[in-house]
């Protein structure tokens, strides 16, 4: 997953928000949890939360109450299951369900993130449990209004007379790391109250400090299949949301007013050619489409045998596939939240520049409401905007990409008890009589010259985005409030490939950012399969051999043709004898984390896995078998030692998981399925 790694430009910025990050975060009420961790253990008492109390007030004090049931009470884990788990290295997007709380928008958005384990392990620091250094207390962070923030909780749970949970409970009765991570977000907001009602972005954004771009799915967007597949390329987050309003069942199997996560998107192969296909997930757990390519759907009898065992879940787990057209006609809008902003441009590889800016409008003073109040206008805040000239400009256009986000505090301790105000930006670019004047550009400037942008939106959403084409030179970002006399605190983030942001008459505050995940190698395939749409054995094995596979002190692997023939066989669901972009892009990140556990159990650094360490490996993948199956895969994956290298460790961990996932597809009841001899002989002899 790309990261931003933030470095000082050369002139010394004036106004860089220092605290609150991610290596250092502030503390919540100034909870330090290391301090109050070993404080109870010295004193051998459990964690109370004195600054969120086991009470009604953490609750809420509305219509939240109404939903509770007449008794409630606040208790442990381990006083309401024998062996408590706080998280799970197979930690899924299956695990969380809703409680009483409509908070579905924090759920899907949490479902999103399961799917990459660096950012989840970001939220949810390691080294928590319930066994070793327990003393009823647990952190969790998050990023909140330009800086990460550490929350500490004790782990007393609201449940009812039966010991339920009311909130987000775990399908694994043990499992609490959902529980708990909630019961943090919770006190970030103010209450669990707080987290009713939401927006899909508002969550990727404190999950991961990233960028939101919206898509309006009541318009037409001829590029929105394109935009997705570059999307999940990247590794972006994704959620979407049905029309507004009370959440009600519609016949269709969706649900109204509610969010759902992206988990997936897929071109398969029908008798009549190719369609586009997107995943999707309810946080529910269950309640489906109901329509074309939904479980029942009589589309799925179109795809080859294989195609359709892979994809294809017979399940009420609140996960479905719909085409993209159905997708674009029945959800009103798609978030993408990207941890860098690549997504703008077809280019990988590049530098980015992003800046950051605090500013408050105050009324009487820098509150001066949208741009037809012309007397009070020019009083908003003013950010001189530089766009400089890169190598690689868009030679159509002769333009830069740049995205522009403006996102308003809350200024409430309790979420729900500030709503968001109606907040907009216009950019304008300014003449050269203008660009030496370092005060706040006057009245008359902006009576006498339009936005770049034309019209500007306001819409009462705690972010905004927009992203421009803008040729290299002087521009001016005013933000500001629907309305004259709005007090509200925010930060201005631009996105570009190299420019200088200042307010006016201040210093520029620049901070320059490097995509160190993109690596050349990523940028050599992203090339290739734009010339080369599906790939074949041969090619696959190149493609693979470049990458550098396992530790440094053994001679980097090479994955041999018959090995590329296996994994090929595991991932070509269409029977083509070829792979495209997504399945390629999914098995790098499978070979990925694959490596990661190969190193970590290859103690010796010899290359080779013995049985023993085998069978931990295998488990990291949430996967059991019996120890006398460990020597048949010893035979028919290892050496004449029984040692399996990083090659046949590829090829066997490829084919537990994709079987493994078959197996939850088929499985009804996740006990057994049934096959019949065609369905069986697909499944052992191409696989």
């Amino acid at each position: 997953m790309p990261r931003l790694s933030f470095i000082t430009g050369a002139r010394k910025p004036s106004r860089i928000l220092r605290t609150g990050t991610f290596r250092k975060p502030r503390r919540l009420e100034s909870q330090d949890y290391q301090t109050l961790l070993d404080r109870c253990l010295k004193s051998k008492q459990l964690f109370v939360d004195s600054a969120f109390p086991a009470e009604l007030s953490s609750i809420g004090c509305g219509n939240l109450l109404r939903k509770l049931p007449p008794y409630v009470e606040w208790k442990r884990p381990q006083e309401l299951v024998k062996n408590p788990q706080f998280f799970a290295e197979d930690a899924s997007r299956f695990d969380l369900h809703q409680g009483l709380t409509e908070n579905c928008w924090f759920l899907a958005a949490l479902a999103s993130v399961t799917f990459h384990k660096d950012l989840l392990t970001n939220i949810v620091p390691c080294n928590q449990s319930f066994d070793m250094n327990y003393a009823g207390i647990f952190h969790f962070r998050f990023w909140r209004f330009g800086e990460w923030v550490d929350v500490v909780v004790d782990d007393r749970l609201p449940v009812d007379k039966d010991g339920k949970l009311l909130f987000v409970s775990s399908t694994r009765k043990n499992l609490f790391w959902g529980a708990l991570l909630e019961k943090a977000y919770a006190k970030l907001c103010g209450s669990y109250e707080d987290l009713q009602i939401g927006q899909v972005s508002e969550a990727l954004v404190d999950f991961t400090g990233g960028v939101n771009m919206t898509i309006k799915l009541d318009r037409p967007h001829p590029d929105l299949w394109q935009t997705m597949l570059r999307a999940a390329y990247s590794g972006s987050l994704m959620g979407c949301q049905t029309n507004s309003g009370p959440e009600r069942v519609l016949q269709n199997g969706l649900v109204a007013g509610h969010a759902y996560t992206v988990t997936g998107i897929r071109q398969v192969t029908c008798k009549s050619g190719t369609e586009n296909l997107v995943r999707l997930r309810n946080p529910w757990g269950k309640i489906e489409w109901k329509g074309n390519w939904s479980d029942s759907s009589s589309k799925w009898d179109q795809l080859g045998l294989k195609e359709r065992l892979l994809l294809r879940k017979t399940r009420e787990d609140g996960e479905f596939w719909m085409s993209v057209e159905d997708f674009e006609a029945h959800f009103v809008e798609l978030v993408i939240c990207k941890l860098t902003p690549d997504l703008l441009s077809h280019e990988k590889g590049k530098k980015w520049t992003l800046s950051m800016q605090t500013g408050k409008w105050v009324a009487g003073d820098t509150a001066g409401g949208r741009l037809t109040f012309t007397e009070t206008y020019w009083k908003n805040p003013q950010y001189r905007l530089k766009i400089l000239k890169v190598e690689n400009i868009d030679k159509r256009t002769n333009s830069c990409n740049v995205l522009v986000s403006l996102l308003q505090k809350q200024n409430h301790k309790h979420r729900n008890q500030s709503p968001p105000l109606y907040i907009g930006m216009s950019v304008f670019k300014v003449p050269l009589e203008y660009q030496g004047v370092g005060s706040k550009l006057p009245q008359a400037f902006f009576i006498n010259n339009r936005p770049v942008n034309n019209k500007c939106v306001f819409i009462n959403e705690r972010e905004v985005t927009q992203d421009y084409h803008l040729l290299p030179g002087s521009y001016v970002i005013v933000p500001s409030t629907a309305e004259p006399d709005e007090e509200c605190e925010f930060i201005l983030r631009v996105f570009s490939r190299k420019h200088l942001l200042e307010e006016q008459g201040k210093n520029p505050n620049i901070l320059c950012c490097k995509k160190i995940a993109d690596k050349q190698d990523d940028l050599e395939i992203w090339r290739y399969f734009e010339k080369h749409p599906e790939i074949s054995v041969s090619q696959l094995q190149m493609l693979l051999n470049k990458g550098m596979w396992t530790s440094m002190r053994v001679t980097p692997v090479k994955f041999s043709l018959d090995a590329c023939k296996v994994i090929m066989a595991q991932l070509d669901v269409n029977a083509s004898g070829t792979l495209n972009m997504i399945e390629f892009n999914g098995l790098w990140q499978r070979v990925i984390s694959y490596q990661e556990i190969f190193q970590r159990r290859d103690i010796d650094k010899s290359g080779y896995l013995k049985l023993n360490y085998l069978q931990a490996a295998v488990q990291e993948k949430g996967i059991t078998l019996s120890p006398q199956f460990y020597s048949l895969l010893g035979l028919r994956y290892g050496n004449s030692s029984l040692k399996i290298n990083f090659e046949n460790f590829v090829c066997l961990m490829l084919r537990m998981e994709i079987n493994g996932e078959v197996f939850k597809n088929l499985s009804q009841d996740g006990k057994g399925i049934y096959l019949n001899e065609a369905e069986w002989m697909m499944m052992t002899l191409y696989s």
